[in-house]
Parts: C-alpha cells; structure tokens; sequence
C-alpha cells in the first residue's frame, strides 16, 4: 500500500530520515517504534503528505506522493483516516458533528444519509447513543473512540494511529487496542500505528519497525523483534536504563525542540 525508498530529511544538523526503505503492507497493521527524537513523528508526517523530504520517495498505491502538488495530495488524504495523539476533537461540536464534519467538508451526501453513518461508525467503536454529548463530557478514553469514528467515516484505505493508548488507563487502553485489530480486519483497511508502548504494539502488529536516530534498527514480526540480538533492541524493548542508547537530558530536549516543536 505505502513504499518508502531512500527517505532523507534533515532539520539544520540534525537528521531525522537517514536513507529509510520500508513497506506498509496492504491490510496489515505495521507499528512504528522509537524513543523521543528518534524521527517517528517526521516519517508520519512524510507518508502522509504532511511534509515533504529532502530526497526519496514515498509511494502511495504505487504513485509517488513527493512528485505530486497540492490538489493530488489531498485528493490522496480523503483515503486516509488519522487518529491524533489527543484525538483533536472541535470542543464546540458535539459527538455527531465531529465525526460528520469531514463528511460535510468533502462530500454531498444527504444529511439522513450522513445520520446513518454516523450512527453506524459509532456503533462499531462502542459508542453509539452518545451523539448529543460534548467532547468536555467524555473520558480520555471515550475522546479516542469518537477520534476513531471520526477516522473511518470516510471509508478509508489507510488508518494512521499517533499514539492511540498514550495517556490512557489499562483498560481504555485495552480497548483501543481491540478496536485497532477488530476494525482493521472487518474494513479490510492498512493501519499504521506510531507509538512507543511495547506491550500495546506487541499485542496488536503484524510488523514492526524500530526507529533510532533516523535510522531503521529493527523491523520484523513481533516474534523476530523479541528475539533480537541487537543490543539496541533488546534494550529498547525492556526500558533498560543502561545500554547502547544513550539517555541524557541535553540530547532528548535538543531532539524534541528541533523535531516536534
């Protein structure tokens, strides 16, 4: 579904996409996996159009999003859902018109009709019923089912995850990672999930792709990951405090401020 060849994006010295080559498999759910400042965040927003690199080439569907303007590339965007990391909800809208707005905004579909997906999207994320309540009145984990709804109302090809459990309590985050894997096997979609939760990425990836520094260190299934020898890896994958990743305040907030700021 998504082909990355030879990624390249720097911000002043520091490299954020060292030359990566993957793939995001059609109908799979392929995780992505980093420490602060390792260039997560900077290849989401590359395959999804968001930001262009300085070299290489993303393919969407087998056309190269890089060489495409402005108009194609949103016409790209209305096959792909997003779950944000605060799930980015319109505080003055209630439920249903969140999750209608990117109907309303890039369609002509009849207001009944548009009732009835609602109503239908929030159904398959546990929800439905809640369309006259404000997001103020919702629990974190309930903002990031109406942020899911919102996401598959445009029947999309691709759903992309920013951090769908971070801040979430184990139960929420149970369920998210239950809706995650159920709705990407009943809408035979492609999921993408940026995180950095081990155990919610290992319960639910069909692949997963470690990031360090802008490099690709790992990629694999979850057994291949487990099982790695690379000493970064391993330290990773158990939170070890001591090992070849370094962890100083200087280098993760200077990483932070120049990728994410």
């Amino acid at each position: 579904m998504i082909k990355v060849e030879n990624l390249v994006k720097k911000y002043d010295d520091v490299v954020a996409s060292n030359g990566l080559n993957c793939r995001f498999e059609k109908g799979k759910i392929t995780v992505i996996l980093g420490g602060s400042g390792s260039g997560k965040t900077t290849l989401l927003r590359q395959i999804t159009g968001l930001e262009k690199p300085d070299s290489g080439s993303v393919y969407f569907d087998g056309t190269d999003m890089t060489r495409m303007g402005k108009k194609q590339i949103y016409e790209i965007r209305k096959k792909m859902g997003m779950l944000f990391q605060g799930s980015a909800l319109f505080n003055y809208l209630n439920i249903y018109e969140n999750i209608a707005f990117p109907l309303r905004e890039h369609t002509k579909i009849a207001d009944n009709i548009i009732k009835t997906i609602v109503t239908m999207k929030l159904e398959m994320v546990g929800l439905r019923g809640t369309e006259h309540l404000m997001p103020s009145q919702l629990s974190g984990g309930m903002m990031k089912r109406v942020g899911l709804a919102r996401a598959i109302v445009m029947d999309p090809r691709v759903i992309f995850y920013d951090e769908p459990t971070s801040g979430l309590d184990p139960i929420s985050t149970g369920v998210i990672d239950k809706l995650i894997k159920d709705l990407n096997t009943t809408l035979d979609i492609t999921s993408i999930v940026v995180s950095h939760d081990i155990e919610s990425s290992f319960k639910i990836a069909d692949k997963i792709i470690i990031l360090f520094y802008g490099e690709i260190i790992a990629e694999g299934t979850v057994e291949e990951i487990r099982n790695s020898k690379d000493p970064r890896v391993k330290q990773f994958i158990n939170g070890a405090p001591e090992g070849p990743i370094p962890f100083t305040r200087t280098d993760t907030n200077y990483l932070d401020e120049i990728l994410f700021d």
